[in-house]
């Protein structure tokens, strides 16, 4: 292909969709979990991450060992800024200016950092301070991104649970929580201005591990089931993931923004549990996550919004050996501990032990692939620069 063309089709596309929400490539994302003392080190994981084809993940804080270690790869991270850094943050923009000063700034635009999430599941939560700090440290980062010239290339967010909501079901009956509303409406209007997506981090297997007499498992895991009919909307849903996404739509409309994108910020299966966790086991996770994957690759809506992609993080990359709670909060990892997969949906894990024998997955040789890379490396920084005169 002539390099000429090549440039076209590098120009057309540039001027095309200069539109396009840059924070999330393609539809398929995943949760780079790290509480835990055995897992393969950063540099690793990004090996694995470019063998998996995952160009979309979240952190929950921004250490700088994953960030340094990302420079380069091209992967999008939305980075966490904590919860207990939020009410500190909600007294003054330059609290916020700091806070990105020493953890955003120094790595960008080598590693790329795509957004910021300010709290994670904070309403609905047990501390009411924390639903008050909220929008003001959401706003002040915001604000800190505007004077530095980054509010258009990293997006402010704040991941929400499902305890947001009154009630889900059926979808068309999903509103948010009365005491919630108040909180979350304002904090609504302020994204909408800076046209910020909505997250939730929705899991099936935790409604079924909550009522497993009555929730059918093959709905919960897109498996041939009788589905349920929203008798609202006459609309059908054949699996809960989509009237969970279509849930947080049908709430969002209620209270005026219909305009607003749904992501799921997390969502996934344990693959073992106690006793008393419900549909805990290898089997239904492979089952759910496999076939998540393959409605993800779909690029296809829900039954209440067809035309709008549904994107989502899947929890978690790896098993987390520290995290406290129940079995399960231990078992979410499409990987174990040594980077092996912990089940097959068509991902390879880690081969060897260390990050030098890993990065054989990529990097064996330069060989044909590699020249082809190569090659087309220099094609594409020869068009960025025919590019960039043109603009100039």
């Amino acid at each position: 292909m002539e390099l000429s063309y090549l440039c076209f089709l590098l120009v057309f596309s540039t001027t095309t969709f200069l539109n396009v929400d840059a924070s999330f490539t393609g539809t398929y994302g995943v949760n780079y979990g790290r509480i835990a003392d055995n897992i393969p080190s950063p540099h690793s994981v990004v090996t694995l991450l470019k063998a998996a084809k995952i160009k979309n993940i979240r952190i929950y804080d921004a250490d700088h060992e994953v960030l340094t270690a990302f420079k380069g790869s091209g992967i999008q991270i939305i980075v966490g800024l904590g919860n207990g850094l939020l009410k500190d943050i909600s007294v003054a923009e330059d609290r916020a200016m700091n806070w990105i000063n020493e953890n955003v700034q120094p790595y960008i635009p080598g590693t790329h950092i795509s957004g910021i999430a300010v709290g994670n599941e904070i309403l609905g939560g047990t501390d009411v301070e924390l639903w008050e700090a909220l929008l003001p440290a959401a706003k002040n980062v915001y604000s800190a991104l505007q004077r530095l010239g980054l509010a258009k290339s990293i997006e402010v967010s704040s991941p929400h649970s499902e305890a947001v909501f009154a009630s889900s079901y059926p979808p068309s009956a999903c509103i948010f929580r009365e005491d919630v509303a108040q909180y979350i409406n304002p904090l609504l209007e302020f994204f909408s201005q800076i046209n910020s997506p909505f997250y939730i981090n929705a899991y099936p297997f935790l409604a079924y591990k909550s009522d497993p007499e009555h929730i059918d498992l093959n709905y919960a895991l897109f498996k041939k089931n009788a589905g349920i009919q929203d008798t609202k909307t006459n609309l059908h849903y054949d699996n809960m993931f989509d009237a969970m996404v279509d849930a947080a739509y049908f709430a969002l409309e209620k209270a005026g923004f219909e305009k607003t994108e749904v992501i799921v910020s997390e969502t996934g299966w344990a693959s073992k549990g106690d006793e008393n966790e419900a549909g805990a086991d290898p089997k239904n996770a492979r089952t759910y996550n496999y076939n998540l994957r393959k409605r993800l690759m779909k690029k296809k809506g829900t039954p209440h919004r067809p035309k709008m992609e549904v994107k989502a993080y899947i929890f978690a990359l790896f098993n987390e050996n520290l995290k406290p709670g129940p079995t399960s909060e231990r078992n979410f990892g499409l990987f174990k501990a040594d980077g092996s997969i912990s089940y097959d949906i068509g991902f390879t894990g880690l081969v060897g032990p260390s990050a030098a024998s890993s990065s054989l997955l990529n990097y064996k040789g330069l060989g044909l692939r590699g020249w082809f890379q190569s090659s087309h490396t220099w094609v594409f920084t020869s068009c960025a620069a025919v590019l960039f005169l043109m603009l100039t």
